[in-house]
């Protein structure tokens, strides 16, 4: 039933917004990430095919006099988290896991963004299933199953950083303060006694676990071994299709408006720009704590969002190809092959580092730790015939150095890639995941399926 209601509330936002006549919800840089959020929060809870039970629902907890420090999401209302406590070997190891939902660029958008889950904790969800990274089961998490697991709820727009606030619109952009105020909670709830400690996140929570790295490692004794993930974090200054820079205007105006710069890392704020030093690539090869970077060298969202958005493509030449990369010409695919070949050169100083991880396979997709299917599975993407989980244990318990870079695409055949549909509207869990949406399709099914819907919200298709 809570899933239910969270599909309702998504629905009913939408349907608000197509009644009053608005189309930047689905237009907006930040509105894209929103829906494939939406969709990958569904797929997380999918069934696998070495997975059979229901998961872990954990409740929330708001951190109460959080205010009193202004750390307050964008509405002023007060910030949150998911705990689930450790047992056994891991009661003293401790993930925290920021979440990740695109970011607010303009007044505009972030008094839209302060009427969603991703900018008031009135709307956050009561529990939320821990899955992938965060399963409490060794089959489906064999190294952090019994480990304190923790999900960070993201309400600022700005990845966990920038300080300032706008009193006319009545926003507050207080990301860097909820990362202080989660973090002096969390300690006070016990990780001030861990041993063990890795810091994730996924997308623009990728991005947070990257600027927040070192901040984190500087909690705990040097006794203790501390690392951080970043899973589909590492977002590109890339040329998009029309020869502009979509994601560079976009990250300009999040920097400038929540004075992001505040939370940026003196080493490179002191020779770029801030926004140049919003963009991982800037930042990675700097970061003095280990960290392990998990993504695709395709990355779905920005290949919709940042390389060939709409609004660089108005003949809609690159329609098929955003929805499906089965679809894509061959000069499509040299455009994709060149992006990976930046991603690869962006990282080539990371990578010389002993103690950093690498995990770059070939798969249109977008945060593989948080869904079960693409974390430890049997059917898992893998490199080298090692599963993302095991390459992220492998890593973090130093039993092997990882440095795993697939072949160029269409090599991987063990992909769960990513598929947006204009017709069907159904989710695929096969060798290649299909999640297939458009939002009227998203509209359409809820009202037709309201009385059949199933437990997750949509129907699962083997």
């Amino acid at each position: 039933m809570k899933q239910v209601q969270v599909l309702s509330l998504f629905v009913f936002t939408l349907i608000g917004n197509v009644l009053s006549g608005s189309n930047h919800v689905f237009q907006d840089l930040k509105d894209r990430q929103g829906v494939l959020s939406f969709l990958e929060y569904y797929a997380a809870v999918s069934p696998s095919s070495s997975v059979t039970d229901k998961p872990l629902m954990v409740g929330l907890t708001l951190i109460q006099g959080a205010d009193s420090s202004g750390a307050v999401c964008l509405d002023g209302t007060l910030p949150g988290y998911h705990l689930d406590r450790g047992s056994g070997t891991g009661k003293d190891s401790w993930l925290v896991q920021l979440e990740g939902g695109g970011w607010c660029d303009t007044i505009r958008n972030c008094v839209y963004r302060k009427t969603t889950r991703r900018g008031s904790s009135k709307l956050f969800e009561k529990q939320l299933p821990f899955t992938g990274i965060l399963s409490d089961k060794a089959e489906e998490n064999p190294d952090f199953f019994n480990w304190n697991r923790v999900k960070v709820r993201y309400c600022d727009g700005a990845s966990f950083s920038g300080d300032s606030q706008n009193e006319a619109s009545q926003l507050y952009f207080r990301g860097q303060r909820i990362w202080s105020a989660a973090m002096e909670y969390l300690m006070a709830e016990g990780m001030q006694n861990a041993t063990q400690a890795l810091l994730s996140g996924c997308s623009a929570g990728g991005l947070a676990s990257i600027i927040h790295c070192d901040e984190f490692r500087e909690l705990f004794p040097q006794s203790t071994k501390v690392k951080c993930l970043s899973d589909a974090g590492m977002f590109l200054n890339a040329m998009d299709i029309s020869g502009g820079h979509t994601l560079q205007n976009f990250y300009s105006g999040v920097v400038s408006l929540q004075e992001v710069q505040k939370s940026l890392p003196s080493t490179c704020i002191d020779h770029l720009d801030p926004t140049s030093c919003f963009f991982p690539q800037n930042l990675v090869a700097a970061v003095r704590t280990p960290l392990f970077l998990l993504n695709s060298a395709y990355d779905v969202w920005q290949l919709r969002s940042s390389l060939a958005p709409p609004s660089a493509d108005p003949h809609g030449t690159w329609k098929e190809c955003r929805q499906n990369n089965a679809q894509c010409n061959s000069s499509q695919i040299q455009f994709l092959q060149e992006f990976r070949n930046q991603m690869l050169d962006a990282i080539k100083v990371f990578s010389s580092s002993n103690q950093n991880g690498l995990f770059i396979n070939s798969c249109f997709a977008h945060c593989q730790s948080e869904r079960q299917d693409t974390w430890f599975a049997d059917d898992s993407p893998r490199i080298g015939n090692k599963r993302i989980a095991q390459s992220v244990g492998d890593w973090y318990f130093d039993r092997e150095d990882v440095k795993a870079v697939d072949c160029p695409y269409p090599c991987d055949n063990t992909c769960h890639n990513l598929v947006f549909n204009d017709v069907v509207s159904n989710i695929t869990f096969s060798q290649s995941t299909r999640l297939t949406s458009t939002p009227l399709n998203l509209l359409i099914v809820f009202l037709v399926s309201l009385c059949s819907i199933s437990t997750t919200g949509f129907k699962f298709v083997r």
